[in-house]
């Protein structure tokens, strides 16, 4: 048996041209003969490959019209089998040179490529090994391909390829279409779950003319015409709480979100989130709308509740573990909170802990138990878990429990470690917000000299004439996603992630 020769990048990218230069002759022919695959602008079709699989019964021996991506083609003479791709899936071909015409048949041997979009007529029938597969009367090149698909027996592996070019990352990796056709139905799922409750959807603005004091890094641009410094969004609360006011009491957005910081597994610079804001309840029916909506998400998009990701089994369902953050630093780390005097007794026991934080008055009580919840418990959180009442220090815009003004009514939730949303019970005091708003500033101001954060003066006099107590969801939908298609990055749920520029 002849040993395959591996080809050296410089070998590989010479042969790539080489099929490029010959794609772009036979291009040439095509055009000379006033067949130029450029210039169609319609073809009907009828079906597409799921269906006709799927419905076999029916079809058997009736004539359809389909089109897709030419992926295989097999030549025996004057008959060739092949296969069509298209957003469904695909389809093997009969193509016969006594039922399409010598000159069609001559040309698809010819003058076709892997890659080109075809559209095909001919009858649904089984061939005698029992694939489903239409016998074609009729073939048209719809459009030329004129770069090679990669080699299939290694297909697209490289992430940054793929990555950078998700066109065809899509044509040659079936189950990254299947991730994103997932993800729709996600979004669909979210938006019908809202809906059939009596939220209204709403958009709010991507470009604002201040820079809040929230810890998020803006994106800034310039408005030519107004010759003024604007930023892109790093929420949609603001504006959504003011909808609010104004009595609209049930709404919700599917938000693209824009933050100046760092990419890993779980961070890319603009990601989706859907923030909901209900009037006249608390963040503990928060919690039970979480509990429906991820239940009822699961469900519908992957028939139950009960998933893998990553290799851990995950229960989806209702109820989630509830633990407030005292109760989860004492249980993952022995620390109570209750027994700290003061707040150097905390800096001490983090100390102790082996946990560094700020020293002097930057690190109160409540920083440090933040930063022990973080160091001890939040990887522990496998199964969804809720962890609620949160210190003031770090919930600004949540509002204080009445009998502990020490924390707030605020919980976020957390799966497999990692964090997944995040909600209040919304502080609609206007002078303790103002007074939280001005105290984010100027720590923001001492961090970053050099920004112009400002507290946001439109909202707080919104405020003043009277939010009702409101409860308030975040959550990002690519985590989401994420999590339903057992992927391991963002990167592989956003269609085109943020990509360092190629030299």
């Amino acid at each position: 048996m002849e040993e395959k020769k591996i080809l050296t990048a410089e070998e590989e990218a010479e042969s790539l041209a080489e099929q490029a230069r010959i794609r772009r002759e036979k291009l040439q022919k095509l055009v000379a003969e006033g067949n130029d695959p450029f210039v169609k602008v319609n073809y009907e079709v009828t079906a597409n490959s799921a269906y006709i699989l799927g419905h076999f019964d029916e079809l058997e021996g009736k004539e359809v019209s389909i089109a897709g991506r030419l992926m295989s083609r097999r030549v025996m003479g004057k008959a060739s089998f092949s296969h069509i791709q298209d957003r469904e899936g695909r389809l093997q071909l009969y193509v016969r040179r006594d039922d399409v015409g010598e000159e069609a048949y001559a040309a698809f041997k010819k003058d076709y490529d892997l890659g080109d979009i075809m559209g095909v007529k001919g009858y649904v029938f089984k061939t005698q090994t029992g694939e489903i597969s239409v016998h074609c009367t009729h073939i048209e090149m719809l459009t030329k391909c004129l770069l090679p698909l990669p080699e299939k027996q290694h297909g697209l592996t490289n992430t940054d390829l793929r990555y950078r070019q998700r066109d065809l990352d899509l044509i040659v990796n079936p189950e990254v279409k299947d991730t994103f056709i997932k993800r729709s139905q996600i979004l669909r799922e979210i938006r019908a779950f809202f809906d059939n409750r009596g939220f209204l959807e709403v958009d709010t603005p991507v470009l604002s003319t201040i820079e809040i004091g929230a810890s998020a890094r803006p994106f800034k641009t310039h408005h030519n015409a107004l010759d003024i410094d604007m930023y892109l969004r790093i929420e949609t609360e603001l504006y959504l709480k003011r909808l609010l006011v104004g009595g609209l009491e049930r709404v919700y957005e599917v938000g693209r979100i824009f933050r100046n910081e760092g990419m890993d597994a779980y961070h890319n610079p603009e990601f989706t989130t859907v923030e909901v804001y209900q009037a006249y309840c608390d963040y503990f029916a928060m919690m039970d709308l979480v509990e429906e909506l991820y239940t009822t998400v699961a469900k519908n998009v992957c028939g139950t509740t009960d998933i893998t990701y990553q290799g851990t089994e995950l229960h989806l369902g209702a109820p989630w573990a509830r633990l407030t953050m005292k109760e989860a630093v004492k249980k993952y780390s022995g620390a109570d909170y209750d027994e700290w005097k003061s707040d150097a007794d905390a800096r001490e026991c983090a100390k102790k802990l082996g946990v560094q934080v700020e020293e002097g008055e930057k690190a109160t009580k409540g920083h440090v138990l933040v930063a022990l919840f973080d160091a001890f418990a939040e990887d522990k959180l496998v199964q969804p878990t809720f962890i609620y009442d949160y210190p003031v220090e770090n919930s600004p815009l949540a509002k204080r429990k009445p009998d502990d003004p020490a924390f707030t009514q605020r919980f976020e939730y957390f799966i497999c470690g990692h964090e997944y949303g995040n909600s209040f019970s919304e502080l609609n005091d206007p002078i303790d917000q103002k007074q939280r708003f001005v105290k984010q500033v100027e720590e923001k101001r001492k961090q970053e000299p050099k920004c112009n954060a400002q507290v946001d003066e439109e909202f707080i006099t919104a405020l003043e004439y009277g939010l009702p107590p409101t409860g308030g969801l975040g959550f990002g939908v690519d985590r989401l996603v994420m999590l339903l298609t057992d992927s391991a990055t963002i990167r592989d749920v956003l269609l085109f992630p943020t990509m360092k520029p190629k030299k």
